[in-house]
């Protein structure tokens, strides 16, 4: 009941956000996308194959906007920003001659109808893995939510290889409109696939070919050419806070990634693990607040991947920090085999200290959780955060220590 209200409330602030700026989505070309993982990394995608192909784009995303080539901050934790920061931002595109805008949307923003009055032309479902259940509470109701955005768009890009495309095709003849038309994707499977359009990628991960086998296929709807969207796509170097490689020493290297869901870290450990030489150090925690359920099988996931793992903080809120780490504890305990090593460190920056001065020559460090973003969470204060600067004073340590 509680949850109807404030969706009403976000409804109510939405229209009031596209009354006062005059509905400017309605100027553009909409490219919305969502999914549990892979979103960013999709829009960002698309973004750069529209601009390859000579045409005027902006980009909302969770690590940030950019309108007119002015880049924008989207805020603390936020992907889908608020209905007034949207709306503001879209009209900056219309009155900049903007012709195309790519939107990051999440299950929340569309459960909560604060995308409401953005004509889609496209949208997109990356995947929908088990994640933000204590919010949508069963899966089916999580694939049902992420279906709105395809539900008025005039094409919907789906991944044919996803647990979740047999709930959109049992749900398509009663859920999407007749005329929206679907185009689906995959490695194999899908009327897109690596063999009717082979690519090249500069980014590593088998999911990265997921996402840019969707951005290929969205833009292809749009009358893009096949060369110009392979070229962009080999162009593209990643999204900070992705797969993002950290200046080192050299004799060891560290990444830092956002992967926060299961399925995400994962895809992340499972590329960690084949570009490294010799250990893989794994730092990462859960958020409080969220999904519980997750916490022992993000642990059981370090456990098979990594040989080193440290569990800390990631924005644990108004919970207890110690309970959320016994509950990853527990899953890595039962997953773990042969001579692996796990610490529980509170404190994120000693924890990042703790595995810089791990690495030897031929490990790789990997950093999972925040990712881009610039702030973590402790109780009910958002404290400023860097992945990289945690890291940078990491090394510094490591080799003062060295002396």
């Amino acid at each position: 009941m509680i949850r109807k209200i404030k969706n009403i409330a976000h409804l109510i602030n939405a229209f009031l956000a596209n009354m006062y700026y005059h509905f400017p989505a309605r100027d553009l070309i909409i490219i919305g996308v969502t999914g549990t993982d892979g979103k960013t990394t999709t829009t960002h995608m698309i973004y750069n194959v529209l601009k390859l192909a000579g045409k005027k784009v902006s980009m909302i995303s969770s690590v940030y906007a950019i309108i007119a080539g002015a880049e924008f901050d989207t805020g603390f934790h936020v992907t889908t920003p608020d209905p007034w920061f949207l709306q503001k931002h879209i009209k900056k595109a219309v009155d900049a001659g903007e012709g195309y805008l790519v939107l990051e949307v999440t299950s929340h923003a569309l459960d909560q109808q604060r995308i409401w009055g953005i004509p889609f032309t496209i949208g997109v479902i990356t995947n929908v893995t088990n994640e933000h259940l204590d919010y949508h509470l069963r899966y089916e109701e999580y694939v049902a939510t992420k279906l709105q955005l395809i539900q008025h768009a005039k094409v919907g890009v789906v991944n044919a290889e996803d647990q979740s495309h047999q709930f959109i095709k049992r749900s398509k003849d009663q859920k999407i409109k007749k005329n929206t038309n679907t185009v689906s994707y995959g490695l194999k499977s899908g009327d897109i696939t690596l063999k009717n359009f082979p690519l090249t990628l500069s980014i590593p991960g088998q999911y990265n070919k997921y996402n840019a086998l969707a951005a290929a296929a969205s833009t292809m709807q749009l009358g893009i050419e096949k060369k110009i969207i392979q070229t962009a796509l080999k162009r593209f170097t990643g999204v900070k806070g992705r797969m993002d490689e950290v200046k080192t020493d050299k004799s060891f290297r560290a990444i830092v990634d956002f992967a926060h869901t299961p399925n995400g870290l994962e895809n992340a450990l499972k590329t960690a693990k084949s570009m490294t030489k010799k250990r893989l150090i794994h730092v990462f925690g859960c958020a409080g607040l969220r999904d519980s359920t997750k916490r022992p099988i993000m642990g059981g996931i370090s456990a098979r991947y990594a040989d080193v793992t440290i569990i800390t903080e990631e924005d644990y809120r108004t919970e207890n920090l110690a309970t959320i780490n016994k509950m990853i504890a527990e899953g890595y305990k039962k997953e773990v085999k042969g001579k692996k090593q796990h610490f529980i460190i509170s404190d994120r920056q000693e924890a990042i200290n703790k595995a810089i001065s791990l690495a030897k020559a031929g490990d790789l460090v990997i950093l999972t959780g925040k990712g881009h973003e610039q702030s973590l969470c402790r109780r009910k204060t958002e404290h400023p955060w860097s992945e990289y600067e945690a890291v940078a004073q990491a090394l510094k340590l490591k080799i003062q220590n060295s002396k």
